[in-house]
């Protein structure tokens, strides 16, 4: 039998992650989060174009930025080696489309649960809609900051992608394809997470693209502390 546990990494890091981080799915944004946010980034991470970048926070404490790629099986995958290489808590600073216009353009929102509608969560042992609830301690900081909340519903695929109908789910006010799987992935690692989910318009330019990047990366990294 095929022993899985050979299969090369997803990643492979060069300089050392800090203990809290903020995960993001796209490499680029990750490197704009680290320039915005951290003093003296030094990339941790290259591997697969998983850019991760490690250096001082604006609190003094070591705070890492990593991608995730999109997508529950690469979160879940990621996480499991972030967490071999010694990050214990985690935001995912994440994207989202609103349904039925809950939730306007340019906005954050707070993740108060993710209803797991996806492959990943199901395989981790969860049913179908089952709701995920981030950490006490980081949701605390998170309102803290102001943030105001949404349920969000996790799938593999989005209709525009070819998969079905979002599922209705009662609190639920966004689509998204990695909250769940994430917080699946992390309470089985025993790991600290929660979401902040930004909403892109279909219009903005690359500096309002950026203003709310800088936003949504400053709130995680408010929740993750010191």
């Amino acid at each position: 039998m095929t022993d899985l546990q050979s299969l090369p990494p997803l990643l492979r890091v060069g300089h050392p992650v800090a203990e809290r981080a903020i995960l993001v799915g796209d490499p680029g944004r990750a490197l704009a989060v680290a320039q915005e946010l951290l003093d003296g980034p030094l990339m941790s991470n290259h591997s697969r174009g998983l850019w991760g970048y490690t250096g001082t926070a604006g609190d003094g404490a070591a705070l890492s930025v990593l991608a995730t790629g999109t997508g529950g099986p690469s979160a879940a995958a990621v996480l499991r080696e972030l967490h071999a290489a010694g990050v214990r808590r985690v935001v995912r600073a994440g994207s989202a489309l609103a349904l039925d216009g809950a939730v306007g353009a340019g906005e954050l929102r707070l993740v108060s649960f993710a209803a797991a509608y996806d492959g990943t969560s199901r395989a981790l042992g969860l049913a179908g809609g089952a709701e995920l609830v981030p950490d006490a301690a980081i949701l605390g900081r998170l309102r803290a900051a102001g943030l105001r909340e949404t349920g969000v519903v996790s799938v593999d695929l989005l209709p525009a992608d070819g998969g079905p109908a979002v599922p209705a789910h009662p609190g639920a006010s966004a689509v998204d394809r990695q909250s769940a799987p994430l917080l699946a992935a992390a309470a089985r690692l025993g790991v600290p997470a929660a979401v902040v989910l930004a909403f892109p318009g279909g219009a903005e330019d690359e500096d309002a693209r950026k203003a709310w990047w800088s936003a949504v990366g400053a709130a995680a990294a408010a929740g993750l502390g010191d």
